[in-house]
């Protein structure tokens, strides 16, 4: 990066730091929060913290989206790969790798240590790094904030995309309880529990936990007696403790979860496509048996015999969040420990040539540590200046080991290895100012800066046996690092055109860290292994830039009609260079995981969405999307430019329709609701093979039925997901391994409150 693009940054972030210490001073102790309106007629305010600071969503400058845990209990997502579909430009997906998430048409397709997501993944204000470590269930939500748009400012590194934050329920002062059973298609059975009790007036405590079975998605056509993939048996718990200690206060939160299912969750890509040994997929026709014959991994390897796939993940973390109101400001400390443990065998679909794919057995053992912590202060009171900045320090170590069967007849050894230790370490400042110009109009800016770290040392070993021999088997080395610094800022204008209407505009620059390929330069030495130059790479080809990101937004928040009617609109524009795209390769006779920097994409678009209330009791959510995201400057190949090419799952239009009523009737309420999604066509491609699958236009509708009797601390739901029963490609990766979306689902859940 050259001079001229990080001084005025530079400067920004002091102004913003400056602006804290003059703000201070003028802090006022009037408080000037909002309480939200719970009127039945009205549309309800959320109170969110999508700015680092509590403010109602109607009053954020920010395109979000915000799901309540009531909501999401009706709907029955209890995993992040469940709420994707009713999020205006996002795709949540489940892969066997981790979780993939897209925000108007930017994801990422690099899940392994080395890689970074373009979305962050959040979970009490804890940045989880791992996408296999973000697809635990929802386990006693308060809400998920989903925000759209880069948030490099407030929230850092790897966020161009967009940010899901998940915020789970703090102790209260209140003596309380609630369990839930589930039962459901696909032998679908939940049990889940809360309670929260205040041991006195300065302690209380919260436990919850959760427990999930379900039979396989997937179909077992191959011939052997293994269990199929896209099976549940998940537990999870959540210990929380809140201390009050005058003005400080103290949150202590323990999370554990553990996962023990099949993880073979791909089918070949010709249950969707035909032509696709000729370089043009196209879809299959649709019928009412399709489905079960999608959802069949019907292939049966010519080089190896499949084995039953399994998976065993651990996950647990331990955060501790400080708040100490001084007055003028409140200081803030988040610190957090998690780990992250793995085991994995997985039965591989390899397509290498248009006319050959090959079984492989891929197994997994790998194990994660990140720590993190956050020192803020934040300004109190309505004076004309509000300002917040702080520190943020970030550090992560993955111990992985990858081994591949089954590839001889590309001219591998039996057992082709990747044993590889990855550490990261992120270190920002940051700070954002906001200034009442006058009343009705404010101006933001604000800037971070950002110094990352990566480094990997391991091999690529040829192995006759499962345990490497060094007199038979040969090592390669992978051996890298990669420092690299950003500054990221954001010029921002809110203007209350009435008193319910806010309208915003906004510019901000995105960041996600550069790191590796593969491979050595000539000449490195490490691990008792050299580097020569017949196995070297070239830096040009070992390293990959950091992803970039300039941004402008404009938007509306409305409430109509006295509160019935909320209405949030937004335009946006975004000019990405040097975009990171992963895909797999065959480099020197082997398959490596190989990501490239795209020269420049674009994506813009327009969003609408709200809610209206009918009536008593009836409630209309509608959005609509519109999105052109595509590549400006791409080479997919040295001779193939794919400038003009639409970025994956980014539909032209998207419409979504729900309504729900609530009457009375017998003695109790009864409540009806359904959500349609009907979106247009879509592409999941495949650059490095010049493929492009093209996923069709389509409708899904869910529908939900609930009971309580009045005034009974009991309550029934009955819930039916993807009514149409289609499924489709979630994705497709370089060798044609797809994970379909889900079937068609229905259960039935009674919830108890005391």
């Amino acid at each position: 990066m050259n001079a001229q693009q990080v001084r005025p940054a530079q400067k920004l972030l002091a102004v913003a730091v400056s602006g804290l210490v003059c703000s201070l001073a003028q802090a006022q102790q009037a408080s000037s929060s909002q309480s939200p309106d719970t009127s039945d007629n009205q549309v309800p305010e959320i109170v969110v913290t999508a700015q680092r600071t509590s403010a109602l969503a109607s009053r954020t400058p920010v395109a979000m989206s915000v799901l309540t845990g009531e909501q999401l209990r009706e709907l029955g997502a209890d995993n992040p790969a469940a709420i994707g579909p009713i999020l205006p430009n996002v795709h949540i997906d489940q892969a066997f790798s981790g979780l993939r998430v897209t925000i108007r048409g930017i994801s990422n397709n690099d899940t392994t240590d080395k890689g970074d997501p373009s979305a962050a993944f959040m979970v009490d204000g804890v940045y989880i790094a791992r996408p296999a470590g973000q697809g635990a269930n929802f386990l006693d939500v308060d809400r998920i904030e989903v925000l759209r748009g880069p948030q490099g400012t407030l929230y850092g590194r790897n966020t161009t995309a967009g940010l899901v934050h998940v915020i789970s329920n703090a102790p209260t002062n209140r003596l309380e309880g609630a369990a839930g059973v589930e039962f459901g298609s696909y032998d679908n059975r939940k049990l889940d529990g809360m309670l929260n009790v205040p041991v006195n007036d300065a302690l209380a405590l919260r436990a919850a936990v959760s427990v999930r079975r379900q039979d396989p998605f997937l179909n077992n056509g191959q011939g052997t007696p293994y269990r199929a993939g896209m099976d549940r048996d998940d537990r999870d718990a959540r210990l929380g403790a809140k201390l009050a200690m005058g003005e400080a206060t103290l949150l202590v939160r323990y999370d554990h979860s553990e996962v023990a299912n099949n993880n073979d969750r791909i089918v070949p890509d010709t249950n969707f496509y035909t032509g696709i040994a000729a370089g043009a997929p196209v879809w299959r026709g649709s019928g009412s048996a399709d489905t079960d014959a999608r959802l069949t991994n019907g292939f049966r390897p010519p080089n190896i015999a499949p084995v039953q796939g399994m998976q065993e993940r651990r996950a647990r973390g331990l955060a501790a969040d400080l708040s100490w109101n001084l007055g003028p400001a409140t200081v803030y400390y988040l610190a957090s420990h998690r780990e992250l443990d793995q085991q994995l065998v997985n039965n591989y679909y390899y397509r290498l040539t248009p006319a050959l794919a090959l079984g492989v057995i891929n197994t997994y053992d790998g194990a994660n540590r990140q720590d993190s912590h956050e020192l803020r202060i934040a300004t109190n009171g309505a004076g004309a200046l509000a300002a917040q900045g702080g520190l943020y320090y970030f550090t992560e170590e993955s111990d992985t080991s990858y081994a591949f069967q089954g590839l001889r007849s590309v001219g591998l050894p039996p057992y082709y290895a990747f044993p590889l230790v990855t550490e990261a370490r992120s270190r920002a400042m940051f700070g954002q100012l906001t200034w009442r110009v006058r009343d009705g109009l404010r101006l933001t800016a604000g800037a971070r800066r950002t110094l990352d770290r990566k480094g990997r040392l391991g091999s690529t070993d040829f192995q006759q046996g499962p345990v490497f021999n060094p007199a038979t088997d040969r090592r390669l080395l992978n051996a890298a690092e990669l420092s690299t610094a950003r500054t990221t800022w954001r010029l921002g204008a809110e203007f209350d055109l009435a008193p319910a209407t806010l309208a915003y505009l906004s510019l901000a620059t995105g960041y996600k860290a550069g790191a590796f390929n593969d491979g050595c330069v000539a000449g490195t030495t490490a691990l008792g292994i050299a580097c020569p130059a017949a196995a070297a790479v070239t830096p040009e080809f070992l390293y990959y830039q950091p992803e970039q990101l300039r941004a402008w937004e404009a938007g509306l928040k409305s409430r109509l009609l006295g509160g019935r009617l909320a209405v949030n609109a937004a335009v946006f524009n975004y000019d990405y260079t040097n975009l990171q795209l992963t895909g797999n390769a065959i480099v020197a006779g082997a398959p490596r995981l190989l990501t490239r920097n795209a020269g420049a994409a674009r994506s813009r678009g327009v969003e609408l969405d709200g809610e209206l209330r009918v009536g008593s009791g009836g409630r209309l959510a509608y959005g609509l999307t519109l999105l052109d995201a595509h590549y400006v400057r791409y080479m997919a190949t040295p001779a193939v430019s794919w400038a003009g090419r639409k970025l994956d799952r980014a539909p032209s239009h998207v419409l979504t329709l729900g309504y729900s009523q609530r009457v009375a009737v017998a003695g109790g309420q009864l409540t009806g609701g359904v959500f349609a999604r009907a979106s247009g066509e879509y592409v999941i491609a495949v650059p490095s093979q010049l493929l492009t699958y093209r996923v069709p236009s389509h409708t899904s509708t869910d529908a939900t039925l609930g009971w309580q009797p009045q005034a009974a601390r009991w309550s029934l739901l009955a819930r039916v997901r993807n009514i149409e029963g289609k499924v489709r490609p979630a994705i497709i990766d370089s060798f044609g391994m797809t994970t379909p979306t889900a079937p068609r689902t229905a259960d039935l859940r009674l919830d108890l409150r005391f």
